[in-house]
């Protein structure tokens, strides 16, 4: 793993594709987002991403703000990854294990031309990704 991202992975008992399927879902953001920062798509936000698709999604850091973003990356069912202009990408990778499915989420700033920036945010971000994937769990559960 590159000094870069920062990753955290969970065993999540429930099948891989439930899992996905609720990252995949812009309005599912604020419920799994584990930092409190993700607020909720914008209008015209999609019901699902998929490969190439852009999305905005309201912030609140102190202020709010909003974020423009676009899948950059997918593999149905086991991995989806979208980046904004920073160029860092979230990343989340799933994989079929004994007791369910090891779910990894990162924070990815090798390519962000504002590495020193992004590098501020990592560990807060280890921290938000536990939580963010006890929240995955706790929904996939209520499922």
């Amino acid at each position: 793993m590159s000094r870069h991202v920062v990753s955290e992975s969970r065993t999540i008992a429930a099948p891989r594709q439930r899992l996905f399927d609720l990252v995949a879902d812009p309005a599912m953001h604020p419920r799994i987002d584990g930092s409190g920062t993700v607020k909720g798509p914008t209008a015209g936000a999609p019901e699902r991403l998929g490969p190439g698709v852009r999305f905005g999604m309201g912030m609140r850091m102190g202020l709010p703000y909003r974020t423009g973003n676009r899948v950059v990356e997918f593999e149905e069912g086991r991995r989806i990854g979208w980046s904004h202009v920073s160029r860092a990408v979230w990343r989340w990778e799933f994989a079929d294990v004994d007791g369910g499915t090891l779910v990894t989420e990162s924070f990815d700033w090798s390519r962000s031309p504002v590495r020193a920036i992004m590098a501020r945010f990592a560990p807060g971000n280890a921290v938000s990704m536990r939580r963010s994937l006890e929240r995955l769990a706790d929904l996939a559960a209520d499922a």
